[in-house]
């Protein structure tokens, strides 16, 4: 048992220094860094966040009640950080319609977290009419491009597959069936057709690869104006 214990402590002792060391190098390079060196830096110190937290097993027990609690606990400790080092706001410009797997981490996806994007995480990244208004409204206030997205090994996909899952779940099944017209629905509002014609907008459609991350583009339609 002391062996795991040590290399779980010295795998702890590494990411504390590397986190201290891009801390010194972010502050060193403060007054002189270009804002892609403040984007590079800042994620960095965000992905070794990401990666100190991946083995700590997830709650650690089974009763609903103990996961409950311990979800408080965690906002607490996080509100408090937020009270200490409080962030500024961004408008968002970008609005990411993302699947809700959890596997799927959007900071990750774009690498940024500066609360630049609207997202709405739904089962297959289907749409119904609520989110289209809800999409529609924030271009309106201010959203340049919407991103639609799909994922590789979706479980709401493969219940459209597989004709005894979707006896079980027939409504999900169909919200998957549907979600290319719900799409086209969206861009066929006036409002945003208009805005795709004189160029205001940018609707893009882009497959994730769940295991990188990376977005590889879906052919769609021609945008209007295109």
């Amino acid at each position: 048992m002391a062996l795991p214990r040590l290399r779980n402590l010295s795998r702890r002792a590494t990411v504390v220094v590397t986190l201290l060391g891009a801390t010194a190098l972010a502050g060193t390079v403060a007054v002189m860094t270009s804002d892609t060196l403040d984007f590079v830096i800042g994620g960095a110190l965000i992905d070794l966040g990401y990666r100190f937290q991946d083995p700590i097993h997830p709650h650690g027990h089974h009763s609903p009640s103990a996961v409950w609690a311990e979800v408080l606990s965690h906002n607490a400790l996080a509100a408090r950080v937020r009270d200490l080092f409080p962030r500024s706001t961004h408008h968002p410009l970008v609005a990411l319609v993302v699947c809700m797997d959890a596997r799927i981490d959007t900071n990750e996806l774009v690498g940024d977290t500066r609360r630049y994007y609207y997202v709405l995480r739904l089962a297959g990244s289907v749409m119904s009419e609520r989110e289209e208004e809800m999409l529609e409204l924030a271009v309106d206030n201010g959203v340049e491009v919407v991103v639609l997205t799909t994922h590789s090994e979706c479980a709401a996909e493969r219940v459209a597959r597989d004709p005894a899952l979707r006896l079980r779940y027939p409504h999900l099944a169909a919200g998957v069936d549907e979600r290319d017209a719900r799409s086209a629905e969206f861009r066929a509002r006036p409002n945003i057709a208009a805005r795709l014609h004189d160029g205001t907008l940018r609707i893009e459609q882009v497959h994730i690869d769940t295991h990188s991350g990376r977005l590889v583009p879906r052919p769609t339609h021609a945008q209007a104006g295109h």
